[in-house]
This record gives C-alpha cells, structure tokens and sequence, in this order.
C-alpha cells in the first residue's frame, strides 16, 4: 500500500469507530433511566442515603449527567468496535489468515471487555467502602451524581481495556511481532510491570481493586502465550 492508501485506510477505520460511538451514545441517551439505575446500584448497597438518590448541585446538573453517560457508555460500549478496527490497520501482513481468526478475534474482544467491566462493577461496592473509610469517622462523604458516574464509568473503562490485554498479546503474536518465546523469557518483568500497571490505573486506588486488576492480568499473559502457540501451528 501506498502512503496515500495507509492514509485513507486510516481515515475509514476512524470514522467506523466515530460512527460506532455516537451509535452507542445515542441508545445510551435514549435509555439514560436504565443505566442510571444499574450504575447506582453499588451506592444503594452500601444504604449511604435513604432515599437511595445522588445529589445533583446547579440548574444544568441534571442535563449534563444525561449526556455524560451517553458520552462515556458511548465510548465504553463502542470499544470493542473500536479495538477491531485499530487491530486490522496495525495488521495488513495477515490479511490472508485474519479471515480465520476475525470472527474469534471479535468474540474474544466483547467477552473480555465485557468481563472487566463486569469485574469493575462488582468491585466498586468494595471501592466505595474503602474510599470511604479511608478519611475517617469525622468525615461523612457526599456523593454527586457527577463524581460518582465519572468514578464508575472510569472504573469499568480502565478494567475493561486492560482486560483485553490477552487478546493484544495474541494479535501481536500472529502479527509476528513479538514471538511466544520471546514473551516467556520477560515473564519476570512482566510480573513487575503488571503489578505496577495495577497500582497505578486502578482508578479507586483501593488493595482489593488493584489485586483484582492484578491477578487476572498475569493469568491472561499465560494465557496469549499458549494460545499464540497453538495458533501459530
């Protein structure tokens, strides 16, 4: 391909993602009451208020909660469209051999992508309790509707990006990129480096947050390892 053709093939992979965004950001707009309700769940758990409501402070609060959450689950639902699309430009070598490994590729995508921000939203009971009792017993904690929508949606972002972790590995492999050997000798760094990784994008910053970022991820990079050997056979 010439640089015009790279160029043009970038241009359609970032307007197929753009599209899938404001796709999934519209059905999120359209069904803002029920995500609002999922997405309170964790704080009504922890029976932090009676009423079990958020606190919305100023006139346009209200209105600009709706198009956060349209604009944030139009991001997080359209990632894995957006994954796809990157993996094929980064990937023109296998064109030939993608046609076996696309719809597998895709399906491994959702699922773990699904899977962290399932893990995030199942932790963010236990992020909360900690955030919470980190500053005390002289301190009550108010939660707005903005800080704690923006909290969860990171949370369950971050958990779901870093859960495809197995599937980038994979990709570089059948990339020829980086080879499964090559990968096995930097298990010792890539323990350290997993384990920093968790410290520092865990967005809740609590212990049990981070080793449930943790833990998966060191099993996942086994994991590519021998699926990227056998999909090499």
């Amino acid at each position: 391909m010439t640089l015009g053709q790279h160029l043009a093939e970038a241009r359609r992979r970032i307007l197929l993602s753009f599209l899938a965004v404001v796709v999934f950001g519209i059905i999120a707009f359209v069904e803002y009451n029920a995500i609002l309700t999922f997405l309170e769940k964790p704080y009504c758990d922890l029976h932090l208020a009676e009423s079990c409501q958020l606190t919305a402070i100023g006139a346009l609060s209200a209105f600009s909660i709706r198009i956060k959450i349209a604009y944030y689950c139009g991001f997080l639902f359209a990632s894995p469209v957006v994954l796809w699309q990157i993996w094929r430009f980064v990937t023109p070598g296998l064109k030939k051999k993608e046609r076996r490994y696309a719809l597998s590729f895709l399906i491994a995508a959702t699922v773990f992508f699904a899977a962290g921000c399932s893990m995030a939203f199942l932790m963010f009971n236990h992020a909360l309790q900690f955030l919470n009792a980190i500053g005390g017993d002289g301190i009550a904690t108010l939660y707005t509707a903005d800080s704690y929508i923006g909290l969860i949606i990171l949370m369950m972002f971050v958990f779901g990006l870093t859960f495809e972790f197995p599937v980038i590995l994979v990709g570089l492999q059948l990339g020829r990129i980086v080879t499964s050997r090559q990968l096995l000798k930097f298990w010792r760094y890539a323990i350290i480096l997993i384990t920093v990784a968790s410290a520092v994008f865990t967005p809740s910053g609590d212990p049990l947050s981070m080793m449930a970022m943790m833990i998966p991820l060191l099993a996942f990079y086994f994991l590519a390892i021998g699926i990227g050997k056998l999909a090499k056979r």
